[in-house]
């Protein structure tokens, strides 16, 4: 399956009073990957806004396992994890590499539309590569671990 990875550093403003990144911050971190994943799929921005055709997302589920802090540097890994014939969905996760601590666990649901019909749109057949007959994706993330980066 299709992969990024891409790093992020802490900033004062992903964090609350306490220098704990806040929910909110995760979320900015994902999609920050999920844009980076869809170009490397082929919707890239640009291009998008010419055909009005995006991904949009139905449903985040996302596990907050450890707490990031001011100042910390995390990697955010993504995938496409599972297709379906009008949604797919991408998993997320946040490691701090300096101690190789898992933050965050995020999975989500994405359908493509075209605009302004809001038409729902099937995958493109050149995703039909990336489909997983018989495994049920949703059940297990994959095992890596980020080392020797910051």
């Amino acid at each position: 399956m299709p992969r990024i990875r891409t790093k992020v550093q802490v900033m004062f403003f992903d964090t609350d009073c306490g220098g704990v990144v806040s929910n909110i911050a995760y979320l900015r971190f994902v999609e920050t990957a999920r844009k980076l994943l869809a170009e490397e799929r082929g919707l890239a921005l640009a291009e998008m806004a010419q055909t009005q055709r995006y991904p949009v997302v139905v449903r985040t589920e996302i596990d907050y396992r450890r707490a990031a802090k001011l100042g910390d540097r995390l990697v955010i890994e993504g995938w496409l994890d599972e297709l379906e014939r009008a949604k797919f969905w991408c998993a997320f996760r946040i490691i701090r590499p300096k101690d190789n601590v898992l933050i965050v666990e995020c999975r989500q649901s994405l359908a493509l539309i075209e605009t302004p019909a809001a038409k729902l749109l099937r995958l493109p057949r050149e995703w039909e590569k990336y489909r997983k007959p018989g495994v049920d994706a949703r059940s297990r993330l994959p095992d890596t671990h980020v080392r020797g980066t910051g």
